[in-house]
């Protein structure tokens, strides 16, 4: 079978774009024949290579309800997956989206029934957002109406609210191009993260949404706004590292699975400060593997916690629950909200989090089978018992628990509180280049 043609893809699906500023656009349809030309005239950021970084980047993403009030019909509408059709509100709990984070507490319009497209734009300065954002208002102007608008920024130093450097994982898809620090493990097939292709399960292909044209190299996103009690989290490292006698820091990467400047637990148990080449932050493992030959086995967790974050997230050749650890990537792109957090005015009433930008084939399989079975179940992995992932996890119950494996002793079992509520969500489907061309046209 032919590869991806690289001009047709969504370039986001492929590249990390690497620019300073997101913003985000939740939009709902007023008019269906100017949303279409919209879509028509709309300079979509492919997957072309580059030669020289442009200024700014524009992708579209596009609900179920979306599809439907831009005129798709009711055949085609009947051949997307059924999580889609459902949209995010109606399956947040089994996410774990409850309690304060249940999309009744959501903001934005994004609990609602008429977000119809998230339009993301990437930016290499606030100049040039200011001026694509008026371009493309200017655009939309009439025939769709602002739900919201979300805006990201790069931190100092590339790193997340919670202090940690960010962004080293990310799969290498078969046919598309190479993430910008190497990935070891095995090329994820086409079909993991574009439609149309042989999946990541054996004799299996994600079905194709009819028409062909309108399906065929699409893909799917979870959107999530994330917040972060970064307070709260600082104050669960002192009090944690006292209960057991070890430092905020060995405590900050242990629910990681990294020492909060990136270099990974499975590389330097016991020093943040190690060796570690850059290029290496991604080259690990936690048994041997082709992959990784040289691997120390650390299935006990005493290295890297079988628990934490990252393992749950990207268990790599871990034996974990689905069968396999590399068949349910997914794409991570994104960038913090928010000033950066000062602990010298901890309380100054101000959100920071992450939009998250979450992409697979399979919303079902990939994401929500990270976020329920992964992150939010004991039964990720033998020993674990009733606990969550100890950073993203819904641990608001009394008994939350994150267990670190102790060599010759029984695991220290630390009382978490939740740190990252959810206040929005949105499942949509990011259509080709001839997906959108194919909607324009629509009568």
């Amino acid at each position: 079978m032919p590869g991806p043609q690289l001009d047709d893809i969504q370039g986001l699906i492929l590249r990390t774009y690497a620019m300073p500023a997101l913003r985000v656009f939740v939009l709902s349809v007023r008019d269906a024949a100017g949303g279409r030309r919209f879509l028509g005239s709309l300079q979509l950021a492919t997957a072309t290579e580059w030669k020289v970084k442009p200024d700014y980047c524009v992708n579209l993403a596009l609900t179920h309800p979306g599809l439907a009030a831009l005129g798709v019909g009711e055949a085609s509408l009947a051949t997307f997956p059924d999580e889609f059709k459902e949209g995010a509100p109606a399956r947040a709990a089994r996410i774990g989206d409850t309690g304060t984070s249940a999309p009744d507490q959501w903001i934005g319009g994004l609990n609602g029934p008429d977000v119809h497209i998230l339009l993301f734009l990437f930016a290499q300065s606030e100049e040039i957002l200011t001026r694509v954002s008026g371009e493309l208002r200017a655009g939309y102007s009439g025939a769709m109406a602002e739900l919201s608008v979300h805006d990201a920024r790069g931190l100092p130093g590339n790193v997340a609210h919670f202090g940690y450097r960010d962004g080293f994982a990310q799969p290498t898809i078969d046919g598309g191009l190479s993430p910008l620090i190497p990935d070891p493990l095995p090329k994820a097939p086409t079909g993991e993260f574009l439609l149309g292709y042989p999946s990541q399960f054996n004799d299996f292909q994600y079905s194709v949404p009819a028409p062909e044209a309108l399906g065929h190299n699409g893909s799917f996103v979870a959107f999530r706004i994330l917040s972060q009690d970064c307070h709260a989290f600082e104050e669960f490292l002192k009090r944690a590292g006292g209960e057991i006698g070890k430092d905020p820091e060995w405590i900050a990467a242990k629910l990681c699975g990294r020492w909060r400047n990136g270099v990974p637990l499975a590389l330097a148990p016991e020093d943040a400060n190690a060796p570690v080449a850059l290029e290496m932050y991604n080259t690990f493992d936690y048994v041997p593997s082709d992959a990784a030959p040289d691997a120390v086995d650390d299935r006990k967790g005493l290295r890297c916690p079988i628990g934490s974050h990252i393992r749950r997230m990207n268990p790599r050749n871990s034996t974990v629950a689905g069968g396999s650890g590399l068949k349910r990537r997914i794409i991570r792109r994104g960038l913090p909200y928010g000033p950066p957090y000062d602990p010298a005015n901890p309380n100054d009433g101000v959100d920071r989090g992450l939009l998250g930008i979450f992409i697979g084939a399979s919303i079902k399989d990939q994401f929500e089978f990270l976020m329920a079975d992964w992150g939010n179940k004991g039964t990720f992995a033998p020993g674990l018992g009733i606990t969550r992932d100890p950073i993203i996890g819904d641990n608001s119950a009394p008994d939350a628990k994150f267990l670190i494996p102790m060599e010759g002793r029984k695991p220290a079992a630390l009382s978490l509180s939740r740190f990252v509520t959810t206040r929005g969500g949105a499942y949509a489907f990011l259509p080709s280049a001839t997906a959108l061309r194919y909607l324009s046209t629509l009568p």
